[in-house]
């Protein structure tokens, strides 16, 4: 009797362990809870600047708190970058501004470019500090939900991308000219095929391409006469349409 006893609990171990191996792979194994982000105050942030008696060295961007005591010589006090510890300065990061006033999480005066350039940083801090909570605040409440000035950011974000894809897109299409001034003989532009640090195996001709509502003009290399049906798109003056080079005299 023992023994059947014995057999049959070894048989409900190995049922029980070829179930628990099945779920693993199958991916039906219950998941282990993700502890929720720790929130942390203006206040309780204050005390993280590196200084003598302080609680560590953090400091926000975009809202995310970061560790950043490994950079001590870079943000503790005497530091570079010491402005930014213990606060949320996002602003800074793309202004350079670190007088009292620039030194805020205000980010309505930054355009969409500005923007993805802040989120660039925001990836250099994920890569190289270890993140510890959300800042309760501008950018996320007291649950550690997203706030609508998050979401305006994130929004200015996409558009910024999408923005910086155009512009690589039309870098490609329609690459910079070759300048160069001297005050004997002028200006001149001209195409090649590298100009605009663009590689490609056509030079193109000079045509000045204006911005839509500034009426500023820069200089690309255009590479067919198709183009020019562009109305931002004009030839320069004094220039035969199909030269490489032509004279500037602004």
């Amino acid at each position: 009797m023992l023994g059947f006893i014995i057999s049959f609990i070894f048989v409900l171990v190995a049922i029980l362990l070829l179930r628990q191996d099945w779920a693993n792979i199958t991916g039906d194994a219950p998941q282990s809870t993700v502890p929720p982000a720790r929130l942390i105050i203006k206040d309780e942030l204050s005390l993280y600047t590196g200084e003598e008696n302080s609680k560590g060295l953090y400091l926000a961007i975009l809202g995310q708190v970061f560790d950043v005591e490994k950079g001590m010589k870079h943000y503790g006090p005497g530091g570079g970058y010491r402005f930014f510890a213990g606060k949320d300065a996002s602003l800074s990061f793309v202004t350079g501004d670190f007088t009292d006033t620039g030194l805020t999480d205000d980010l309505s005066s930054l355009s969409p470019a500005q923007v993805v350039s802040l989120y660039d940083w925001l990836a250099f801090y994920h890569k190289d500090y270890e993140p510890v909570g959300r800042l309760v605040g501008r950018f996320y409440s007291e649950s550690g939900e997203p706030t609508e000035a998050l979401l305006q950011v994130e929004a200015a974000l996409e558009q910024g991308r999408r923005l910086k894809d155009q512009a690589q897109a039309e870098k490609q299409h329609l690459p910079a000219c070759n300048s160069e001034w001297n005050a004997a003989r002028r200006g001149r532009v001209w195409c090649s095929t590298k100009s605009g640090g663009v590689q490609r195996d056509w030079a193109g001709v000079p045509r000045k391409l204006f911005s839509p509502g500034s009426g500023r003009s820069r200089c690309v290399c255009v590479q067919n006469s198709s183009t020019l049906e562009n109305p931002n798109i004009q030839e320069y003056e004094d220039c035969p349409p199909h030269a490489d080079s032509c004279p500037v005299r602004e």
